[in-house]
């Protein structure tokens, strides 16, 4: 396994010495609770990218309600904004076993390549009534047909014996495979099948590095015209890389905080994204992290002085921040980590409030949602 970040309760060894977070109480899940009426749940983009609306949360005043395309004037040039410039692929796909038995893949990654350059090993979740023995062939179908395309066969669980995902050799390249015959992977609280709109929206318009199974969703309200916008301020941009993984979705099943296990996700850090952090802090300007996917990238990179690997950071009320100093981000899912992120970089009190403000003003929630502005409140 690559190099790794845990959590904010210090169980991880690479957790570097004196800089343990110290929470200033002990935190469950239910904390993190609120109840969502199921029609804020955006099912459908905005129109228009930089149309949805944006909650200016920002320390020092009262909730603001914005759009989004009013974020240029709410910055400052000379900041830096960190863009995750992953790219969505259509990991879902769809098959039987031999049997006959229905089976579903979600591809969470693909392992690196054979010699001459495929990419046939993949490590999915696994949908199916009965899980199949080592060794069985599924046969996959395509996107628009019934009959077999292709196969998967199982080589084992993964990353160990008795891990919770499955290790699968497809008898092509992956990323050939999934754009051909894959879905785009949805998450589970969108109610539709997915269609052409979300192939175009359910990804961010800089998009370049293949390898995420669920969108950095704060970028998504990012367009061309406001990306030019930014520039004319005088706001720089730069990129990281962070490959979401379906674990974004995965409920927290223990009651307290400091026992949920994180999942893993890859990351990097360029050298030309370190250098434009250097130069940040040089002229004075605040580090902006466009979505919690930023977020966990940056300060992985930030503990570890390591540019790329796995991360499982877990970043809880008490966390020790490094460098992010604004977020742009969209509203989460109850008692999810990510609602956790947010409390610990803008302070538990000020999030709740800012979530009951959004619910009142029937703010739209979740990946297609509306978005918004945090500043970092001191620990």
């Amino acid at each position: 396994m690559p190099t790794s970040v845990s959590d904010a309760s210090a169980r991880d060894a690479n957790w570097p010495a004196g800089q343990t977070p110290s929470p200033a109480r002990s935190f469950t899940v239910g904390d993190f609770d609120f109840e969502l009426p199921p029609e804020l749940i955006a099912q459908h983009p905005a129109a228009e990218r930089s149309a949805s609306r944006l909650l200016d949360g920002r320390a020092g005043g009262s909730p603001v309600d914005r759009i989004f395309r009013e974020l240029p004037d709410l910055l400052q040039p000379g900041d830096l904004l960190v863009f995750n410039d992953t790219q969505v692929v259509k990991a879902r796909l769809y098959g039987e076993k031999p049997t006959g038995g229905k089976v579903e893949l979600l591809i969470e990654r693909v392992l690196p390549g054979e010699a001459h350059g495929l990419n046939r090993e993949v490590v999915a979740h696994v949908k199916v009534s009965k899980k199949p023995p080592v060794g069985t062939v599924l046969n996959m179908v395509g996107s628009a047909s019934a009959e077999p395309a292709f196969t998967a066969t199982l080589l084992g669980r993964w990353p160990t014996e008795d891990g919770p995902l499955f290790r699968f050799a497809l008898s092509d390249d992956a990323y050939t495979l999934m754009e051909l015959h894959g879905h785009v992977p949805l998450p589970p609280y969108i109610e539709h099948a997915d269609d052409a709109e979300d192939e175009r929206r359910y990804q961010t318009v800089f998009a370049r590095t293949p390898g995420a199974v669920a969108a950095p969703t704060a970028a998504l309200h990012f367009d061309e015209g406001l990306l030019a916008a930014l520039q004319a301020r005088g706001i720089h941009q730069a990129h990281v890389t962070l490959h979401v993984g379906a674990g974004t979705f995965q409920p927290v099943k223990v009651d307290r905080i400091a026992d949920h296990h994180m999942h893993f996700e890859r990351y990097e850090v360029s050298a030309a994204t370190q250098q434009a952090i250097a130069d940040c802090r040089a002229r004075g300007g605040r580090v902006v992290a466009v979505g919690t996917t930023s977020v966990r990238a940056l300060e992985s990179w930030a503990r570890t002085e390591t540019a790329q690997g796995d991360t499982n950071i877990f970043i809880t009320p008490g966390f020790d921040w490094r460098v992010v100093d604004v977020l742009v981000t969209n509203f989460h899912l109850p008692k999810s980590t990510l609602m956790m992120l947010v409390s610990a970089f803008a302070g538990y009190d000020h999030v709740m409030a800012l979530y009951r403000h959004a619910i009142a003003q029937r703010y739209r929630f979740f990946s297609y949602g509306d978005a918004m502005l945090l500043q970092r409140t001191a620990p």
